[in-house]
C-alpha cells in the first residue's frame, strides 16, 4: 500500500506567480505599444527586457536557495514584483514603466526559481509541475477574457501584481534556512560540492536546446496578437477569446499530461510535440481569417505545456537539488526574454508567414537534441553518488516519474549497511563423502 500523496500547494502557488508573465506577454506587449505609444519593436524591446531580468534571477539564485532559505527568497522575489509590475501599471513614464518591468521580472524570476528548486526535491515532480501548468494556464485566461474591456496600458502588470501579494501568505508554509545547516548539508554532499554537477553533457545539451526551444514559441507568442490584429483582420476582445480558449486547451492538455505520467516516457512526449508545435506555429503564423488563427492557437497552446511539463520534468530528473531543473528553466528564460525582439525583427523584415516558417524549421531542428536527452536519461533511477548520504528529503525515487512507489529505493539518510571483510585462511577442499544423494525418506542428518 502506497502513503497518500500530498499536494505542494504553496509552491503551486509561487509557481503560478513566477510564470504569469510569460503567459501575458502578448497582451502585455499589446498593451505598452498601443497605451504608450511605442513602436512594435520597442514594445517587443520592453517584453525581452522583463523576461530577461527573469532569467538573470535563475542564474544568480540557483545555487543559494539552500543557503538563503526557501521562504526568505520566494518572499522577496513576490515584493519585488509586486511593486515593479504594481509600480508600472501605476504610471505613463516610459523609464518608469521599463524600470518596473525590470524589477518585477527579477522578481518573477526569483519565486520560479524558489518554485523549480523544491518542485525537484518532490517526490512527485511532474505532478507538482503539472498542477502549477494548470494554475497559471487557468488564471492567464481569466485575464484574457477581462483585460480587452477594459481601458489602460498597465491592467496585466496590474494583475501580475495582485498575483504575488495573494500568493504571499502561503510562504508561510515554505521551509526556512539556515546558513549553517545548508553549509553543512553541502560539505557532506556526497557528489554535490560546490561546482559538482551530475549528467553536465546532458544538462547542457538540454539547457541549449531549451534557449532555442523558448526563443521560437515566445518570438510567435509575443506578436500573436498584432498577427491576429493586423493580418487576421480580428477585434482585440475577438483575439482575447482566442487566446483564452487556447489557454483552456492548454489546461486539457495538461491534464492529459498528468494522466499519462510517465508511460509513454519522455522521449515521445518531448519529440513528437515539438514536431506538432513547429507546425501549429507555421499555420498560425500564415492565418488570414479567424478560423485559421483560432485552430492554430488553440493547437499550439495545447500541445505547449504538454511538452512544456515533460521537460522541466527532465530537467528535474538530471540532479535531485533542483539546480539544473532552476539552470535549464533560466536558459529556457533566456529564450523567452529573446523571444519578443526576435518575433518583432523577423516580423518587421520578412513578414508574419516566413517569420512562422523560420521558426519551425527551428524547433525540428531543436527537437533532436531534446529527444536524445531523453533517450539517454529519461526514467533512469538515481544511482548510488547521486544522492545525498545523509539530510536531504525523505526518499530517493525516480525523479520526475509519476506513480513511482516511493518504497522501491531506499530512503536517503537511512544507514548505509557496513562491508565486511571475512578473511579465509586457504580454499576448501571438498571431501567426496560430504555430498550424497537426495533422499525423500532421509531424516536429516542421517546416513
Amino acid at each position: 500500500m502506497y502513503a497518500p500523496r500530498t499536494t505542494p500547494w504553496p509552491l503551486v502557488a509561487l509557481f503560478t506567480a513566477g510564470y504569469l508573465a510569460p503567459y501575458l506577454l502578448p497582451t502585455t506587449v499589446g498593451r505598452l505599444e498601443r497605451g504608450l505609444d511605442l513602436t512594435p519593436t520597442q514594445a517587443g524591446g520592453v517584453g525581452s527586457l522583463l523576461l530577461l531580468s527573469s532569467a538573470t534571477a535563475g542564474f544568480l539564485l540557483a545555487s543559494r536557495v539552500e543557503r538563503t532559505g526557501a521562504r526568505t527568497l520566494a518572499r522577496l522575489g513576490l515584493v519585488l514584483a509586486a511593486v515593479g509590475y504594481g509600480g508600472a501599471a501605476l504610471t505613463t513614464s516610459v523609464p518608469a514603466v521599463v524600470t518596473g518591468a525590470v524589477v518585477g521580472g527579477f522578481g518573477s524570476g526569483t519565486a520560479t526559481t524558489v518554485a523549480a528548486t523544491r518542485i525537484a526535491a518532490e517526490k512527485d515532480p511532474h505532478r507538482a509541475s503539472t498542477l502549477g501548468l494548470l494554475s497559471v494556464s487557468a488564471l492567464a485566461g481569466a485575464v484574457y477574457l477581462t483585460v480587452p474591456h477594459l481601458p489602460g496600458h498597465g491592467l496585466t502588470l496590474a494583475a501580475i501584481a495582485l498575483t504575488a501579494l495573494a500568493v504571499w501568505p502561503l510562504t508561510s508554509r515554505l521551509p526556512e534556512g539556515t546558513a549553517g545547516q545548508a553549509a553543512a548539508e553541502s560539505a557532506e554532499a556526497d557528489g554535490f560540492a560546490t561546482g559538482r554537477l551530475p549528467h553536465r553533457r546532458s544538462g547542457m545539451v538540454l539547457a541549449g536546446a531549451m534557449l532555442l526551444w523558448s526563443l521560437a514559441q515566445n518570438a510567435l507568442w509575443g506578436v500573436s496578437g498584432r498577427i491576429g490584429v493586423g493580418q487576421a483582420h480580428l477585434s482585440e476582445p475577438t483575439v482575447g477569446v482566442v487566446f483564452a480558449v487556447a489557454l483552456g486547451a492548454g489546461l486539457l492538455g495538461v491534464l492529459a499530461a498528468g494522466a499519462l505520467g510517465s508511460r509513454l516516457g519522455r522521449a515521445l512526449p518531448i519529440g513528437g510535440g515539438t514536431v506538432v508545435i513547429a507546425c501549429c506555429i507555421a499555420l498560425s503564423a500564415s492565418a488570414t481569417g479567424l478560423g485559421s488563427f483560432a485552430f492554430g492557437e488553440i493547437a499550439w497552446n495545447t500541445f505547449y505545456p504538454v511538452v512544456l511539463s515533460y521537460l522541466i520534468g527532465l530537467a528535474a530528473s538530471l540532479d535531485p537539488r533542483g539546480r539544473w531543473a532552476v539552470l535549464v528553466g533560466s536558459a529556457s528564460s533566456l529564450g523567452t526574454a529573446a523571444g519578443p525582439l526576435t518575433g518583432s525583427v523577423l516580423s518587421a523584415q520578412a513578414g508574419f508567414p516566413v517569420m512562422g516558417a523560420v521558426l519551425a524549421v527551428g524547433l525540428l531542428l531543436v527537437a533532436v537534441p531534446m529527444t536524445g536527452v531523453a533517450l539517454h536519461t529519461g526514467g533512469r533511477p538515481l544511482l548510488p553518488g547521486a544522492v545525498r548520504r545523509r539530510g536531504g528529503h525523505p526518499a530517493a525515487v525516480v525523479a520526475a516519474t509519476t506513480g513511482t512507489p516511493s518504497g522501491v529505493v531506499p530512503e536517503v539518510g537511512a544507514p548505509e549497511q557496513p562491508v565486511v571483510e571475512i578473511a579465509l585462511d586457504g580454499a576448501a577442499v571438498p571431501a567426496r563423502g560430504a555430498y550424497d544423494t537426495a533422499a525423500a525418506t532421509r531424516a536429516p542428518g542421517g546416513m
